[in-house]
């Protein structure tokens, strides 16, 4: 695989574990009185969009669509309940976004760095836009902190 379809593809697995795992999170705190609700949801939609593109780019590449493991994903599952029954207060759940978040932007800024050369500027540009989304996520979630 070459390297702008590399590029897309983690997009494409980033986006996709942060989409699972914010869902889970909503449905961990539905019913509850978090005010953080409206900013996962919108978090959530960002992600979305970028995973339709990404798909979209892989899809007409013939690009196997490749999610994170089932594995990954139950400790996901099992972290997110644990830290709701834990404490489920606005700023522990920022907290937890902050950290999952910030290992994504760490990465994505990886990935920028080492593809920078040999990437297409299509395809950084779409690095960069999502780093970039990464990093507003980080901001507007600090407001719960």
């Amino acid at each position: 695989m070459n390297e702008n379809l590399e590029l897309v593809e983690y997009i494409y697995k980033d986006a996709g574990m942060a989409s699972y795992t914010l869902t889970k999170l909503l449905e961990e705190i539905n019913g509850k009185d978090n005010k953080i609700k409206g900013c996962i949801e919108d978090i959530l939609k960002g992600y979305e969009r970028y995973i339709k593109e990404a798909e979209e780019i892989l899809t007409e590449a013939n690009v196997e669509l490749k999610q994170e493991s089932m594995m990954a994903k139950m400790a996901s599952s099992m972290g997110i309940k644990k830290e709701v029954i834990s404490d489920n207060s606005d700023a522990s759940l920022a907290d937890m976004l902050i950290k999952g978040i910030s290992m994504g932007t760490l990465d994505m800024e990886k990935k920028i760095k080492s593809y920078k050369e040999d990437a297409d500027k299509k395809y950084l540009k779409l690095a960069k836009d999502f780093y970039k989304f990464q990093q507003d996520n980080l901001e507007a979630l600090k407001k719960f902190l």
